[in-house]
């Protein structure tokens, strides 16, 4: 069989399958199931374009992932074959084990277990099938590899994750703020005393690139449309689960009925197999297809979210500097008990506050370094002369009062 592929994708065109193994990776189940997990969760409830997914992203990754080892190579930095294979296995794979509709419901379905656990428990398991030939790949995703510049073009401030995703959904959303020049940033890129360092020249694409990251937190990932769509799905979970604790047999895909009946900790999880193997069938169409059944169930809480969420009723968001006024939010609550006649702890599903938090770049936490001609190399934040860097470091935190709209509109009439 040849297993010399050729891919198109929309954002960069043709991208080539470099070896038989990668080949053999991308065919796995485990990876396909990636085509059925949303990219952006429910931001296509805002941006309706927003339909692609982890499985473009993960090839994208690994497209940009070739270019770089070039580049360095070409610098005269040496990577092996082996290397360069573990790497693009690396990249390939750093999002396999994200659950259904991405970071929406990561909190959710397993408590206590990151994206990134699961997919180095993943890439664990396919060494196992692959009889070893993952070895290298893993050290470099967990940054155990002697060459620690390697582990850094998978995961840090200036990683191939990042350089994909921008563009990408950038492209997907229609959002121009995220398009940044990954060519050129590839292109700038150098390795100094095992740090993977950004040209002095580059310096400009690399303040686009935080400022375009900055921006599309605060108009697609961050939106707040899309935090009442997610906060939504959040709410179904949280009540099927609570339905489910009291007794009640509700409709679910086998996968999904495991994860709702089962509350797994995080110690379970990473050590009982039988686990994770359910996990990895798990995607957005187990989540959906039990939505749309809920939504004709007796509970009045759970129907009603579920009817919200499947006709993109979402609620009323509110995101504020200060934290909402506690006498606000009680009277809404008030109000929900009376006008949908629940208790105060049901009411709790249709008027709650949460926070989000941003921040551009962290400084101090794997930080993008630029190479000076002098050989010497500075943060970006101290190199740059564009002054709003630093406030690119610092963390925002927002607060978020979330409400059923007919709440909103009921206030209005009187």
């Amino acid at each position: 069989m040849n297993k010399k592929k050729i891919i198109n994708d929309p954002v960069y065109g043709f991208i080539s399958i470099p070896t038989e193994l990668v080949f053999d990776l991308i065919q796995h189940p485990y990876f396909q199931r990636l085509r059925y997990i949303k990219q952006l969760g429910m931001t296509h409830l805002v941006y309706p374009g927003a339909l692609h997914t982890r499985f473009h992203h993960a090839l994208g990754a690994m497209h940009l992932m070739d270019m770089a080892i070039e580049t360095l190579r070409n610098k005269g930095h040496n990577i092996n074959k082996e290397e360069e294979e573990a790497l693009t296995i690396a990249i390939l794979l750093h999002d396999i084990g994200h659950g259904p509709f991405s970071h929406a419901l990561e909190r959710s379905i397993i408590q206590g277990v990151a994206h990134e656990d699961i997919s180095a428990m993943l890439m664990n398991k396919l060494n196992e099938q692959f009889e070893g030939k993952l070895t290298m790949a893993i050290s470099i995703f967990n940054d155990t590899y002697p060459r620690r510049f390697l582990h850094q073009l998978v995961s840090s401030q200036l990683d191939m994750d990042r350089l994909d995703y921008l563009n990408r959904d950038s492209f997907f959303t229609g959002v121009s703020e995220g398009v940044i020049s990954s060519d050129r940033i590839i292109k700038m890129l150098n390795v100094k005393d095992d740090h993977v360092v950004v040209e002095e020249k580059g310096i400009y694409s690399i303040e686009k690139f935080l400022i375009a990251r900055r921006l599309m937190y605060w108009q697609v990932y961050l939106h707040k449309t899309v935090i009442a769509g997610e906060e939504l799905l959040v709410r179904v979970f949280k009540r099927c689960r609570e339905l489910t604790v009291q007794g009640h047999d509700l409709f679910a895909t086998p996968a999904l009925k495991h994860f709702i009946k089962n509350k797994i900790s995080r110690d379970a999880f990473m050590n009982e197999d039988h686990h994770l193997e359910i996990f990895a069938s798990l995607d957005d169409a187990d989540i959906m297809s039990a939505v749309k059944v809920w939504a004709e169930y007796p509970d009045y809480v759970l129907s009603t979210l579920s009817k919200n969420l499947v006709q993109r009723n979402l609620y009323h968001v509110d995101i504020t500097s200060q934290e909402p006024e506690k006498s606000f939010v009680d009277q809404l609550k008030q109000q929900a008990m009376k006008q949908y006649g629940v208790s105060e702890h049901d009411a709790s599903y249709f008027v709650f506050t949460t926070s989000i938090r941003n921040n551009a770049y962290t400084a101090g936490d794997g930080n993008i370094g630029i190479l000076m001609k002098d050989g010497r190399v500075h943060d970006i934040t101290t190199a740059s002369d564009n002054s709003n860097l630093e406030a690119l470091a610092k963390t925002v935190k927002k607060y978020i009062l979330c409400y059923s709209k007919d709440l909103l509109e009921d206030r209005s009439h009187r």
